[in-house]
């Protein structure tokens, strides 16, 4: 067999999609520090793939010890939200090539939950406020023999914060909850929208209680950075602004 050329091998090297990147993830582990530390990754990879292909090929080939979430790697479950150069997105839907794979590329965990290593935060504040709101059907009377039906129109009502995966990429890039973790927080007031604003629901009195408590609804400062930061593109903001009405005028 011929041996390749050097020309050969320079062209092939030259049509090669891989481009180095530099992953500056921020380090926590408990057992080692009470400090957390930024390091470097060097990562030959295609600028079309995905920061969480990235993470993987750093834990796979490179250290073993990195520590995240991820669960269907296809932007449904919600597990693998964390900050990228500085926003909060999902890994597993942002692609190297449109966050400038020039410069490093940061990543560490969301704010306003505690780290529990590297990337990995302590979710149950999140889904204790998410509990809180009653996040389920609520009927009274006799259980049907058949299904509840419901109109094309007043399922459209409520049909935008249907789609939430509580990834808490919303409520984590919240000042508010930064400051305040008692704060129930965007998923959790977008969950209770989804119930309040359903006709089949009777506990949407209820509900508004339970947000009009001090840490509830009224916490919100309309900074749109939840509606910015949902990775299922939910009007955020605009869910809240709602409750807030149906609060004052009572009618949903």
């Amino acid at each position: 067999m011929a041996t390749p050329t050097l020309d050969k091998m320079e062209a092939a090297a030259a049509a090669s999609p891989f481009i180095t990147v530099t992953f500056r993830i921020r380090r926590f582990n408990p057992e080692i520090s009470d400090e957390s530390t930024w390091q470097d990754f060097q990562v030959e990879i295609d600028p079309k793939e995905r920061v969480l292909d990235g993470l993987h090929k750093i834990k796979w080939d490179l250290d073993g010890t990195l520590t995240f979430r991820r669960s269907c790697a296809h932007g449904i479950c919600g597990s693998d939200a964390m900050r990228i150069n500085g926003k909060n997105r999902l890994a597993c839907k942002t692609l190297i090539k449109d966050i400038n794979p020039e410069k490093p590329i940061t990543v560490e965990a969301i704010k306003g939950l505690t780290v529990m290593k590297d990337l990995v935060v302590d979710m149950e504040p999140f889904f204790q406020a998410y509990r809180d709101v009653m996040p389920f059907l609520v009927t009274k009377g006799n259980e049907p023999t058949r299904e509840r039906l419901q109109s094309a129109e007043d399922r459209e009502r409520f049909d935008d914060t249907t789609k939430c995966i509580l990834c808490a990429a919303c409520t984590s890039s919240c000042p508010v909850f930064w400051n305040d973790g008692q704060y129930f927080g965007p998923a959790a007031i977008v969950n209770a929208h989804r119930f309040i604003f359903d006709s089949r629901d009777e506990a949407g009195e209820q509900r508004l209680e339970i947000l009009n408590d001090k840490d509830g609804v009224w916490r919100c400062r309309t900074t749109f950075n939840c509606t910015d930061a949902c990775p299922r593109g939910i009007e955020v903001t605009k869910a809240i602004q709602e409750v807030k009405r149906a609060l004052i005028t009572r009618r949903f």
